[in-house]
């Protein structure tokens, strides 16, 4: 898939095609979750020329401007989590997979500003108790969007992705999604 710009054209959309409908969804069955969503990435300008060119268009200014965004919003969470004695393993950033990103804005009228976790903040504890911890104290500075708490750790999902999730508002009344496991989970989810 990754060389598939060197295969004559009328093979790649079939090659792509197969790809997005048996492999992909074969690797995720299968737990591999990366590389299902690397799959279906490579599938994507194959399947849907214009919807990709137009998605890299308008979708890399929505990805930096989000991404500055929660740069700036980092350490003011650190601090927070600092003041009730809590330290995550690693925060970091988690961008959705361009396919991924295709599919939700199907659901939402194709309107990218309806899509809150285009760039998440992802935070790793050690322990199941500092995830709920971190999840209250987030909550008590910046107030949940009513509906958009989820506790995949508790339930988690039928391919049993644990996380914690919740959609804050953050400072200038602009909308973030906080992920929120242990390392095990992480490693679970992505690998």
């Amino acid at each position: 898939m990754r060389t598939l710009a060197a295969v004559p054209p009328q093979k790649q959309k079939r090659i792509a095609l197969e790809t997005d409908d048996i492999y992909a969804p074969l690797a995720y069955r299968l737990g591999m979750h990366h590389l299902a969503g690397e799959l279906h990435d490579l599938s994507f300008p194959y399947l849907h020329p214009k919807e990709s060119e137009w998605l890299k268009k308008s979708a890399t200014e929505h990805y930096e401007r989000r991404h500055t965004y929660l740069e700036k919003l980092k350490p003011m969470g650190e601090e927070k989590l600092k003041e009730h004695n809590l330290k995550p393993i690693k925060i970091d950033f988690r961008a959705k997979r361009i396919s991924s990103l295709y599919e939700k804005l199907l659901r939402h009228d194709m309107d990218i500003e309806q899509i809150y976790d285009l760039v998440a903040v992802r935070l790793i504890f050690e322990t199941s108790a500092e995830c709920y911890a971190a999840l209250g104290i987030i909550h008590k500075y910046w107030p949940p969007l009513p509906g958009r708490i989820k506790d995949y750790v508790a339930m988690p999902k039928p391919n049993n992705y644990r996380s914690l999730h919740t959609t804050i508002i953050g400072p200038d009344e602009r909308l973030v999604e906080i992920q929120i496991r242990t390392q095990e989970m992480h490693d679970e989810n992505e690998y």
